[in-house]
């Protein structure tokens, strides 16, 4: 890697973990078409980078959360219990049933697009017509969290990345879901970095991270996720919600668009 493209990455991680870092979002999931598009990282490698990235940018946020007094509580144990062991099946299905370039594009476009789309709706449906949302059962963040991880796996964005979007659209307020969603990322990151680098022992091909670009990404993230983290208190949730939709509905038509060509 050459400076060029590690300050790249580090600009990258930084600009993206501080507008996602106060949702919960460790940003991965928009890191991931940059890494892709413009540094040049060939699939399968680009899902365990986006899990490197993860490791070392998600301690920035936690740290604020920690200060705040905000990690404690049961909804942090029940998504790191569901998302742990659903990335390792994730990572194993990635480099097993799905190596191809396009089939992965396919995969971020049936998850975003939907996922974007229900995420905007239901945040201008509360904007006109504000009313109590009835919170999803322990067991069925659980079994959530499972399924997420195992497309965090695959992925590479941990799961976290995408529980929050999910969480926040089912009426959890963002304060309390932001910090578990980013410990879960941050775990199943370490977990899922772990499978893939064992993986790339045992098969051939572009599997082990980019050490030194997941590094410089991550140290941007690292610096953005700690602003982002302090920047929440401050910023209005419909705001949040909404960028959150837009930016992952364009990430999503992005790769549907590719498809289609």
């Amino acid at each position: 890697m050459d400076w060029p493209t590690g300050l790249l990455g580090f600009a990258a991680g930084l600009l993206i973990s501080v507008a996602t870092a106060p949702v919960g979002v460790s940003g991965a999931v928009f890191l991931l078409p940059v890494q892709v598009s413009v540094l040049g990282v060939p699939s399968p490698a680009v899902t365990p980078t986006n899990l490197l990235y993860n490791v070392v940018a998600g301690p920035g946020a936690l740290l604020r959360h920690h200060r705040a007094g905000t990690l404690r509580g049961p909804l942090t144990r029940l998504l790191v219990l569901g998302t742990v062991p659903g990335v390792v099946v994730g990572a194993v299905i990635r480099v097993f049933a799905v190596p191809g370039p396009s089939v992965f594009r396919l995969l971020i476009a049936v998850l975003l697009l939907p996922l974007s789309g229900w995420l905007c709706l239901r945040t201008l449906r509360r904007a006109s017509r504000p009313a109590p949302a009835r919170e999803p059962s322990p067991r069925a963040v659980t079994r959530l969290a499972m399924a997420v991880g195992v497309a965090g796996g695959i992925y590479g964005i941990g799961g976290g990345s995408l529980l929050g979007p999910i969480l926040v659209g089912r009426g959890m307020p963002v304060a309390k879901v932001a910090p578990a969603a980013l410990a879960a990322t941050f775990v199943t990151s370490v977990v899922g970095a772990g499978t893939y680098a064992l993986l790339s022992l045992t098969t051939t091909g572009d599997i082990a991270p980019y050490w030194s670009l997941g590094l410089a990404c991550g140290l941007g993230g690292l610096c953005g996720g700690y602003l982002g983290a302090r920047l929440q208190p401050r910023l209005p949730e419909t705001a949040l919600r909404l960028l959150l939709g837009v930016l992952a509905l364009g990430v999503g038509g992005l790769y549907a668009v590719q498809l289609l060509r």
